[in-house]
């Protein structure tokens, strides 16, 4: 039993089965009558509730309840009976001792009575709740420490596995599309392959393509959660690539981001609902997205550490590394880690004005200048060593830029996990996606000549509401482009998207979720797309979907000759 309704919601069951798996269950109470007759129950949820004397031979109480949840619980009458009780893989006991201490262990009440579900009589009525402490039935603690450390190396090891044949994939693609002197994205073909594979696998033998689904979990959760840090380097340098660039021409580029990016919204916007009123699709429960989960102090601590050691390090031996990049690269990761860590956990109503990304950025710009003011070799230097774009003295803008190919091919599995979402509103979500793409292409090409904006400045922002992963990809097919600009106008575009997309939907009066997710991810890419989906949570498998697509037709565009030369031609 999969639910999806609201939590703290009571869900009665009224089944007659031998075996009863709940999972998945995001409510917090579920209701067993007596009409059911269960021998084996499983249990993957905060609080099951059973209504009156109840015997189950075996009972199994899932792990991945402790993962969402810390006071799982399970409610039964007095006059119940459990022959047995496993959790996970290792049977359990009861003791009836339950400290505040141990609060954070799962335990199983027993009540005589359940007022809230079924009234009882008089008799049953005065007895109280008995607090029963699951503990192992090992006399010692050693056995639970030393599996949950042994789970906890193996999932390092299973993250370090996936993500690194993801990584690797990405860099030998690369390699070979490089030798071969093609120009079309390498992560881009490699998306396809891997979209292709999973298509194929899903159709022949459906459980392979789910163990391969389940074994890059790790390797996802890991690139959705420290997205953003992928995305800094642009900004981090940017007062090294606007030095070339007159005050007049970075005036036409902000006005054209911000009318860009409303024109674009709407474009995206009102095509998704002139098609959904056409098609009359209904909506359907998508697949549920995992959240990473949040940062921890000992992940702050950690990174202090790491920056401070670093930082006094690289002062008195600015090229004990070999070169000063990488003599300054763990203090500079460690300042943009740092930065993001502490702007994601700003509240709300600060993050609307003081977004992570911009967090993060004046983080590694304040350890940079620090850097630059006690080894008197100034800000310049240090912005230099950020980001020096060789892979043979690496800075630590260019290791977290190198994640940016793993985040394409990410997308395969995203849009995998999706596909029927993508197959059901394939008419709306497809012809917005390619109209929007289209408009934000040729409208940026336009009002960039229209304004007087250099061309070459105009070539370089044309991809303005394409993810930088794929962004960087498509200004390589023209000639003269700056890419730090390219870079830098992505993620301000997503910035603005990020503070003004939901209230811009509401004056708008896009109500529909599948509107507000295209036109979000069309106009703002990932970043609108973080922004719109924490509060609208029904909207981002369509922002998922969206943002994957529009960078996809955007690369496919522009490597074709004719929109190239286009887009040049009126761009001036």
């Amino acid at each position: 039993v999969a639910d999806r309704k609201e939590p703290n919601s009571v869900h009665p069951l009224h089944l007659l089965t031998s075996e009863l798996r709940l999972i998945n269950v995001h409510s917090t109470n579920f209701q067993i009558p007596t009409q059911t007759s269960v021998q084996t129950l499983t249990l993957s949820t905060t609080q099951i509730s059973m209504a009156a004397s109840f015997t189950i031979p075996h009972l199994s109480f899932s792990p991945l309840s402790f993962s969402n949840y810390l006071h799982p619980t399970l409610s039964l009458p007095s006059h119940s009976k459990i022959s047995s009780i496993s959790f996970g893989a290792s049977s359990r006991c009861f003791n009836k001792s339950h400290s505040p201490k141990e609060s954070n262990k799962p335990f199983f009440r027993f009540p005589s009575s359940h007022r809230r579900f079924l009234p009882m009589d008089s008799s049953q009525s005065s007895s109280t709740y008995r607090d029963v402490l699951l503990k192992s039935a090992a006399s010692d603690g050693g056995v639970s420490t030393s599996s949950s450390l042994s789970q906890t190396v193996f999932g390092v090891i299973h993250l370090i596995v996936s993500l690194g044949i993801i990584v690797a994939t990405d860099k030998l693609l690369k390699g070979a599309f490089v030798a071969a002197a093609i120009k079309f994205p390498s992560a881009l073909f490699g998306m396809f392959c891997i979209f292709s594979v999973l298509l194929v696998l899903d159709s022949t033998i459906p459980a392979a393509a789910t163990g391969v689904m389940n074994f890059f979990e790790p390797a996802l959760l890991f690139i959705q959660r420290w997205l953003p840090l992928f995305y800094v380097p642009s900004l981090v340098i940017l007062p090294l690539s606007v030095k070339d660039i007159p005050a007049a021409s970075g005036i036409k580029i902000c006005f054209i981001i911000v009318v860009g990016w409303l024109a674009t919204l709407c474009v995206a916007g009102y095509m998704a609902i002139a098609v959904r009123n056409i098609v009359k699709t209904e909506m359907t429960d998508a697949e549920p997205m995992k959240k990473p989960p949040p940062f921890s102090s000992v992940e702050m601590w950690s990174w202090t550490g790491i920056f401070l050691v670093s930082f006094v390090a690289a002062l008195f031996y600015p090229t004990a590394l070999g070169t000063s990049a990488r003599t300054f690269l763990p203090f500079l990761l460690a300042s943009t880690v740092l930065g993001y860590i502490v702007g994601a956990n700003l509240p709300g109503s600060v993050k609307t004005v003081f977004h992570p990304i911009i967090c993060c950025a004046v983080s590694a710009d304040l350890a940079a200048l620090a850097f630059g003011y006690l080894s008197r070799s100034g800000l310049d230097p240090i912005l230099a060593s950020y980001l020096t774009k060789t892979s043979s003295n690496p800075g630590a803008g260019d290791i977290l830029m190198g994640f940016l190919g793993s985040v394409i091919l990410s997308f395969a599995f995203s849009m995998f996990k999706q596909r029927k979402l993508v197959k059901r509103h394939a008419a709306e979500i497809f012809t917005s996606v390619i109209i929007s793409t289209i408009f934000s292409l040729y409208s940026t090409a336009l009002i960039g000549r229209f304004i007087g904006l250099e061309p070459n400045l105009t070539v370089s922002i044309l991809p303005r509401c394409i993810t930088v992963a794929l962004a960087l990809s498509i200004v390589t097919f023209f000639e003269g482009t700056n890419a730090s600009v390219t870079a830098a106008v992505v993620v301000v575009t997503g910035l603005v998207g990020a503070n003004f997309v939901q209230a811009t939907l509401d004056n708008l009066k896009f109500r529909d979720p599948i509107a507000r997710g295209i036109a979000t991810a069309s106009s703002a890419h990932g970043l609108g797309t973080a922004a719109l989906s924490a509060k609208e949570p029904e909207a981002l498998p369509f922002c998922a979907i969206a943002y994957a697509l529009n960078g996809i037709f955007g690369s496919l565009l522009c490597s074709l000759p004719l929109v190239r030369q286009s887009l040049i031609a009126i761009a001036g």
